[in-house]
């Protein structure tokens, strides 16, 4: 099923980036983008979730297999956006999140805030993450 998730969310990750293909607009896209964000996060598909975050940034701040251990460990409840800005002309967004977090050892249940910033690549007509993964043990 996690494979079955993985897939459906590269092939989604795909058709976004052929945006122009479709004709689709920017905002459009960075909707759809924010939107299988956070389906990733929600289903808990943090590898998946890695997929939308800009290469550069990936690269320069890998996830390392026991961070994604970690993830493992809790189990999202809720995943709410609170706020969002978008600036067209310069090509970045942002929103502040709000997720709901139970350590799946434990059942401990705790929200944690976390802010997404969305920027808009030219070259690769693609919306992309450059804040990274969520920090979901903040202040442990």
């Amino acid at each position: 099923m996690r494979l079955t998730k993985t897939l459906l969310l590269a092939v989604l990750a795909l058709l976004i980036a052929a945006g122009p293909a479709f004709a689709r607009g920017k905002m459009d896209q960075l909707q759809a983008n924010q939107y299988a964000w956070s389906g990733a996060i929600r289903w808990g598909d943090f590898e998946g979730a890695l997929s939308l975050i800009e290469p550069g940034y990936r690269e320069a701040h890998p996830v390392s297999d026991l961070e994604l251990k970690r993830y493992e460990q809790v189990q999202i409840t809720a995943y709410r956006e609170r706020n969002s800005t978008a600036d067209k002309k310069g090509g970045v967004a942002m929103r502040d999140i709000e997720i709901g977090v139970v350590n799946r050892h434990t059942q401990a249940e705790r929200t944690v805030r976390y802010r997404e910033q969305w920027r808009w690549d030219e070259a690769s007509k693609n919306w992309w993450l450059v804040s990274g993964m969520p920090d979901l043990w903040e202040g442990e």
